[in-house]
């Protein structure tokens, strides 16, 4: 079994990819983009933590997240998350008999992709990975039509013009 290293760095600021178990053609998130929120929202109530940036596609997302001073629990916030997403939906998915055997669903990947960043640069990049990703992946051509992602709530703050990245897929390099 992989040795995996986590980056616990109390109050630190990370970037995170969490994925659905079945990603091909699985819509679930943005079908269910309202229970996600009020999933999230509940969670940051009993542990707090700071949006960045947020953006959810229909079979993952990206955020990047602040904890605060002294805390570096984020596999708590996460494991509540998917776990209160899971039990808020019906079981219609399938479940392999190792997932049932351990009581689990068969709605998230059972890891997810964590990056500790290191300075204001750093951060800028993946806030605004975050927000072009929608485009990247095809969904829109222009970042401000995707409804699911905190760029709009940057827009408004003064953050980013309405039009940024210009809509084009190779505007930031994320043309892979």
């Amino acid at each position: 079994m992989p040795s995996y290293r986590r980056a616990w760095h109390a109050g630190g600021t990370y970037f995170f990819t969490v994925n659905l178990l079945q990603r091909r053609g699985n819509d679930l998130l943005t079908r269910h983009v309202d229970l996600l929120r009020e999933v999230v929202r509940s969670v940051r109530q009993r542990h707090p933590f700071h949006i960045h940036g947020w953006v959810v596609l229909p079979e993952h997302l990206h955020c990047v997240i602040e904890l605060p001073p002294g805390d570096m629990n984020f596999a708590t916030r996460w494991r509540l998350i998917k776990t209160e997403f899971s039990k808020a939906l019906p079981k219609v998915e399938r479940i392999s008999a190792v997932r049932a055997a351990r009581g689990e669903r068969g709605i998230w990947q059972r890891r997810y992709w964590e990056h500790l960043l290191r300075d204001d640069a750093d951060m800028q990049a993946h806030i605004d990975y975050v927000h072009f990703n929608p485009v990247k992946h095809g969904l829109v051509r222009c970042v401000a039509d995707w409804p699911h992602s905190t760029f709009h709530r940057l827009v408004k703050a003064g953050v980013y013009p309405l039009d940024w990245a210009g809509g084009r897929a190779d505007a930031l390099g994320y043309d892979d």
